[in-house]
């Protein structure tokens, strides 16, 4: 390590367009309690981030310096040799080879300023507040008071046939956006396994698989930001428009640009109900035997070959409905007879972690793909907590024959 970069007051350090640790400055260890460089370097950046500066670094930041070459003043959380958090700021930019520089800087001090000054100006204004209104709203309480119990029967009485209506309609609209799901695949050039799970009655998960032609197939799972009807009603919007593109065949970019913009005019001038949405597609072709797909912000996919070995397919851009004019470019590559792709969202890569889920299928290379999947369900029941089940779980397995 350089002595300059030694004797910088933050931290500094460098690292692979794999996520790699390459380079790593003695302040930088010291604040997270390694004695040795050698303890990192070569490591995932996954090493000393919490979990969700993992999720946010995968999905957020790594894809704008990816468009932008660089990200300044970003909030990040590191996690320690002992385990403890330490919140952060970093700015970090990319060079022509690839290689990301980031300093790091520790912000507790600065968190903590701003905690005790939002703090202080609360209490001021409540104070203000209780100085110039109580008496007027004591009085306003009084004379509505009984009014205010009268309503409250009926409004009660309201709710609950609301709630039993609602109830209802969700059912009926869990049923149809079930339906809406494409049934799984088998057949001599593939087989496709997938899973769905609900965290309420709508999910913001949605996936589809279609045979194009004779030999080739689209394969796409998007996640939308959020939880219930909201994003149930935009899965929808999205599911009708991805089944017509991938259906006709229509090129890989091209169908992720038409989402995004399809998303942008949703919500053209009400940032209020503005959603974005991570995707991944994959456009098969078993008679070239070829893969070509574009990660948006996504977890990234498993591809194993027959052999076991394995290899991530990464975020190239932002989510879809985050920025215009993002240029969306695809990635190719071929594939050997007996491999197998895992794609998944969030509620399912976050209780297992993608270490856990690589061994999953590392383990089961000849295993056929319906235990596979039983053994996924089954390590989910088994390390997943109460918050992780308020998340939707979607997951699609694929067996290249």
């Amino acid at each position: 390590m350089n002595d300059t970069l030694d004797q910088l007051p933050g931290g500094f350090l460098t690292m692979s367009k794999e996520y790699n640790i390459l380079t790593i400055n003695q302040p930088l260890l010291t604040m997270l309690g390694y004695t040795s460089n050698h303890q990192l370097i070569g490591q995932s950046i996954r090493t000393i981030l919490s979990k969700s500066t993992i999720t946010f670094f995968q999905f957020i930041l790594y894809p704008i310096i990816a468009q932008k070459h660089r990200a300044d003043e970003i909030h990040i959380e590191l996690k320690s040799n002992s385990g403890n958090l330490i919140p952060a700021l970093i700015y970090a930019s990319d060079k022509k080879d690839g290689e990301i520089s980031c300093v790091i800087v520790p912000s507790s001090k600065r968190v903590e300023y701003e905690k005790q000054l939002i703090q202080a100006n609360k209490v001021a204004e409540q104070r203000l507040e209780e100085k110039n209104y109580i008496n007027e709203q004591l009085k306003i309480a009084l004379k509505n008071l009984e009014e205010k119990q009268e309503e409250l029967v009926k409004v009660n009485q309201q709710n609950h046939k609301y709630r039993v209506d609602t109830q209802r309609e969700l059912e009926l609209a869990k049923k149809i956006q079930e339906t809406s799901l494409t049934d799984d695949i088998a057949n001599e050039q593939l087989q496709i396994e997938s899973y769905y799970n609900a965290s309420h009655e709508l999910s913001g998960d949605i996936y589809g698989f279609y045979q194009i032609n004779k030999s080739q197939y689209g394969v796409i799972l998007l996640d939308v930001m959020g939880h219930g009807i909201s994003s149930a009603l935009i899965t929808m919007s999205l599911e009708a428009l991805f089944q017509r593109l991938i259906s006709k065949g229509m090129p890989t970019d091209l169908v992720l640009k038409e989402l995004d913009d399809h998303l942008h005019a949703l919500f053209y001038n009400n940032e209020d109900a503005w959603h974005y949405c991570t995707a991944i597609y994959l456009f098969i072709d078993t008679e070239r035997q070829t893969i070509e797909y574009i990660n948006a912000g996504h977890p990234p996919a498993l591809y194993q070959d027959s052999h076991g070995q394995q290899k991530e397919l990464n975020t190239s851009t932002p989510p879809i409905g985050t920025f215009k004019g993002i240029d969306f470019r695809s990635t190719s590559f071929s594939y050997q007879k007996g491999s197998k792709l895992l794609l998944y969202t969030d509620g399912i890569s976050e209780p297992l972690g993608q270490d856990k889920l690589a061994s999953l299928l590392k383990e089961n290379t000849t295993t056929p793909l319906t235990q596979v999947k039983q053994n996924i369900l089954h390590s989910l029941e088994n390390e997943s907590n109460h918050y992780y089940k308020n998340d939707d779980q979607c997951f699609i397995l694929i067996d290249l024959k």
